[in-house]
Parts: C-alpha cells; sequence; structure tokens
C-alpha cells in the first residue's frame, strides 16, 4: 500500500513532516474553505500544493458551521460532527486496513453515546439544581412580600396614628387659643373695673374731635404715598415704566388689605377688646411684609403707629361714652329717688300741717267750753304733730338722713348674695317694692333696714368693706356683693348712733320656693 501525506489547502497552516490528524480532528472553522476538488491526502511522491486527481476522493467536506452555544446543545453536536468527520476522513484515508477503520468507528459511537448520556445526566442534574434555586428563590421572595406586607400594615397603622395624633393636636390647640383670647379679654373685663385709658381727655367731645384729626392725618398719609413702602427700580420684561406700576398696583391691593383688618378692629372694638385687635392688625401688617417680601412691599411704621393710635382712641371714646351714659343713667336714677323723697316729704308735710290745722281749731274749741283735760290731751297731740312736722323739715333740709337697707333675691343671684343701697324714703319699703319691679323674676327680701342721721356716709363704709367680694367687678356703682345679711350686721357694730329697725338672717323667698314646687 502506497504512503500518503497531509495536504493543506491554500490559506491553512502547514502541519510538520509525518504529521497525520488524530481521529478527533476537525479543521479550524476560522480557516478558509478548501478549493472544489482539492486532495487533502496525495501520494508521497506528489508536491505540495498540487491537485491529484488520480486518486478518488469525494468533495472535500465544507467548514463546519457554528456551533450551537446552547447548554446541552453544544456536546450533543461536537459528537455528531465528529462522528460524521471521521467516516468521511475513512473514506478519505483510503488505505487504512478496514479493522482499524471499524474499531475507531465504533469507539467513537461509543464515546458519542457516553457523551450524550453523560450530557444528559449532567443536564438533567443542572435543572435539578435550577429548580431547586428557583423553588428556594421562589420562597425567598414569597417571605420577602410576607414580611414587606406586614410592614406596611404596620407603617399604615403608625401613620392612621399619627395622623389622628396630629387631628388632636390641632384640635387641642385651637381649643386652646380660643381659650387664650378668651381668659385675655376677660382678665381685662376684671381689672377691679378700671379701664385705663391710653389718652387721657376729660370727655367724649374731646376724643371724638381727636379722632377726626387723627383720620385725617391717616388720610393724608395714604394720599402721599407715605403709608406703603416697596423697592424703587423693579423692572419687568426689561421695563423699568412697567415694574413700577406692578410695584403701585401691589402696594394698592397690599394697603386695602391692611385698612380692610384696622376698619374691622374699629368697627368691632369694645374697650376690652383693644389688646387683642391690636395684636390682630400687628399679624396683619407682618403678613403683608411676608407677602411683599419680593418687592420689599410693607406697611410703613407711621402709618401702622396712626392706625393703632386710632384704636386706642376709639376704645378710649367708647369707654368714656358709657362711663358718661352711666353716670346719666345714676343722675337720672338719682333725680327720680330725690324727686320721690320730696314727693314723700310735701305729702307727710301736707298731711302734718293738716292735721295741725284740725287739731288747732279743736283745742280752740276745748279752750271756749273751758276742758282743761281734753285741753291738756290736745296741747299733747299738737305737740307731738309739731314735732313730726319739725322731723319732715329736717329731713328735707338733711339729705344724708335715710335708712341703709340689706336686700336678697334667692331666686334671682343665689343665696349668698345681697345688695348694699341707700334710700332717703319716709317709707324705705317703698324704694324695696320699686326694685322688685319687672326687671328681676322674683322680689327681693328684706333683711335688714338701718336708720342713720349719716346713711351716705354708712352706705360707702360698708361698699367699702366688702369691696373685695363685689358681684361686679367693673361697674363700681352695682351694689351687688358675694355676703349673707349676718356678715353685714357684724359690719355694722363698730358704727355708733345707728338703729337697727329689723334683722332677719333667713330670707322667705315665697314666689322662688313656690315656683320650685312641682305643679
Amino acid at each position: 500500500m502506497s504512503a500518503f501525506r497531509f495536504n493543506p489547502p491554500p490559506g491553512w497552516p502547514v502541519p510538520p513532516p509525518g504529521w497525520a490528524p488524530p481521529p478527533d480532528w476537525v479543521p479550524d472553522p476560522t480557516w478558509p474553505p478548501p478549493p472544489d476538488g482539492w486532495q487533502l491526502w496525495v501520494p508521497e511522491a506528489a508536491a505540495p500544493g498540487t491537485v491529484t486527481p488520480a486518486v478518488p476522493e469525494p468533495a472535500s467536506p465544507a467548514v463546519p458551521a457554528p456551533r450551537k452555544s446552547g447548554l446541552f446543545g453544544r456536546r450533543r453536536a461536537d459528537a455528531l460532527s465528529e462522528a460524521d468527520e471521521l467516516r468521511a476522513w475513512i473514506t478519505r484515508t483510503q488505505g487504512l486496513e478496514a479493522a482499524q477503520v471499524a474499531d475507531l468507528v465504533r469507539r467513537t459511537e461509543l464515546e458519542a453515546a457516553e457523551l450524550r448520556e453523560r450530557s444528559a445526566a449532567e443536564a438533567a442534574a443542572e435543572a435539578q439544581g435550577v429548580l431547586k434555586d428557583a423553588r428556594e428563590t421562589a420562597k425567598e421572595i414569597l417571605d420577602d412580600s410576607r414580611r414587606t406586607a406586614k410592614e406596611t400594615e404596620r407603617v399604615r397603622k403608625d401613620a392612621d396614628r399619627q395622623r389622628q395624633e396630629v387631628f388632636d393636636g390641632e384640635r387641642r390647640l385651637a381649643e386652646l387659643q380660643a381659650r387664650i383670647v378668651v381668659t385675655d379679654e376677660t382678665a381685662m373685663l376684671q381689672e377691679a373695673g378700671v379701664y385705663a385709658y391710653r389718652h387721657a381727655l376729660h370727655d367724649a367731645i374731646a376724643y371724638r374731635s381727636r379722632l377726626d384729626t387723627l383720620q385725617t392725618e391717616i388720610k393724608n398719609l395714604a394720599r402721599t404715598d407715605q403709608a406703603v413702602l416697596a423697592i424703587t427700580g423693579w423692572t419687568v420684561n426689561g421695563s423699568t415704566r412697567e415694574g413700577q406700576k406692578m410695584v403701585r398696583d401691589f402696594s394698592k391691593l397690599m394697603l386695602r388689605a391692611y385698612n380692610a383688618e384696622a376698619d374691622y378692629a374699629v368697627r368691632t372694638m369694645r374697650p376690652h377688646r383693644l389688646r387683642s385687635l391690636v395684636d390682630r392688625l400687628y399679624k396683619s401688617r407682618e403678613t403683608i411684609a411676608k407677602l411683599g417680601a419680593t418687592m420689599h412691599i410693607r406697611i410703613s411704621d407711621e402709618y401702622h403707629n396712626a392706625r393703632v393710635r386710632e384704636l386706642e382712641l376709639t376704645a378710649d371714646f367708647l369707654q368714656k361714652k358709657d362711663e358718661e351714659k352711666e353716670a346719666q343713667r345714676e343722675a337720672r336714677a338719682k333725680e327720680r329717688e330725690e324727686a320721690a323723697v320730696q314727693r314723700e316729704l310735701d305729702r307727710q308735710r301736707e298731711k302734718l300741717n293738716k292735721e295741725l290745722g284740725h287739731y288747732q281749731a279743736a283745742l280752740d274749741r276745748l279752750r271756749e267750753r273751758g276742758d282743761e283735760a281734753a285741753v291738756a290731751e290736745m296741747e299733747a297731740k299738737l305737740a307731738e304733730i309739731e314735732g313730726a312736722l319739725q322731723d319732715v323739715e329736717t329731713r328735707a333740709a338733711n339729705i344724708r338722713t335715710g335708712y341703709v337697707y340689706v336686700i336678697s333675691n334667692v331666686g334671682a343671684f343665689g343665696d349668698r348674695v345681697v345688695k348694699i343701697g341707700m334710700t332717703r324714703r319716709l317709707e324705705p319699703l317703698d324704694r324695696i317694692y320699686e326694685l322688685s319691679g319687672a326687671a328681676v323674676p322674683f322680689r327681693f327680701d328684706v333683711h335688714a333696714l338701718i336708720f342713720s342721721k349719716d346713711a351716705v356716709g354708712l352706705e360707702s363704709e360698708l361698699h367699702r368693706q366688702f369691696a373685695p367680694r363685689r358681684v361686679n367687678q367693673v361697674n363700681g356703682r352695682k351694689e351687688f356683693f358675694y355676703a349673707t345679711p349676718t356678715e353685714v350686721r357684724d359690719a355694722l357694730r363698730p358704727f355708733t348712733g345707728q338703729h337697727l329697725i329689723e334683722f332677719t338672717e333667713e330670707p322667705q323667698a315665697l314666689e322662688w320656693r313656690a315656683s320650685k314646687q312641682p305643679t
């Protein structure tokens, strides 16, 4: 048998002398394909690189296609391609012995089968591993999702609790703020009944005149552009004129908002609300300054101070007007009381003079008849009438003489409130009956009547002693006190020259007690 050698096509590397391809050899896929009819095995005598058609050879196999890149496909494809290539190589060699060729084919097929079984086992094992990893991953994901759900639920509950706490806090804050305002105003109302005037003037007319002057000043400040301060170099689209117009418009808008707040404070002013309204106006000014910070728009100090003075003068004016009205009411009440006293004195004087005339005529007739006993009795009666008439004249001349009374009204004011007053009436109960009119639901009960030549001074002293226990701490002309009749009686003991005409500790309160009974 003649010898053959390997004949590489053009572009393939030249093997060393005597090289023979191993059974599992395949050409590199990157090498160029051999020319048509190219013999890979030629006799030893043939020149390298020549084509020898004398040796029949099947068509050269094409360069194998690129191998599959699957997980298991590569090994199966490699095994099949190697067997085919081996058969093709055996066909090309033609010079090997049949037994050797058959043995090579058998070993190759066994290796290919073993390779396929090993590949299948590895693939199955790898698949089981992948499946196990997938199950573990799914379990971890499920556990994570459960933990996430629990965490989400906890966060939601915490958020709900925090929102409720915020809501409760805001509601509590609103209640406290409202209470602060009420407490502030109440504190002013309870400052011993003395209003602190910011601008001391003698009457309400003077306050009205000062207010008119101040309002004229406020209008002049607004008219001369001194009420609002703002930036001067503002531009709009590069135009200074447009910028100035925008600043003026915004300044007018801010001033209108501020004036609206100030006018509201003036309209709703009450003397005890002055502090809270001034504070509200100050906060309005701060808000305007924040909103206009870009253009430096703010209410000027001069204008703000003028409007604060307006609020103070308004409060002073209202307080002075109320005091003057109260004084007028007191004066009218005093005039009515004096008129009633004068009418009562006139009636009593007229009555006594009439009786005096009757008794004088009767005395003259008794003297004419010579009845000495009757004359003596009549003269005693005349002396008594003249004494009573003299008392009336004395009462009319001495305006301080009268009665101090202590009365209560359990149904209207409770069981520990008394009224301590004074009347110059000859019949003091007439004054008490007048007080039991339509202004109260029940009649007053009389606890004490004290006659005094200086009833005015006695009443003033009792009011001074019980001043810390006044029911109305604002208006000192109200005569109601948190006290009992016994406490008032005890306070009378240091005074001499007083005549306690009657005293009753427990009130009858007939109308009130009858009204409480079930119908």
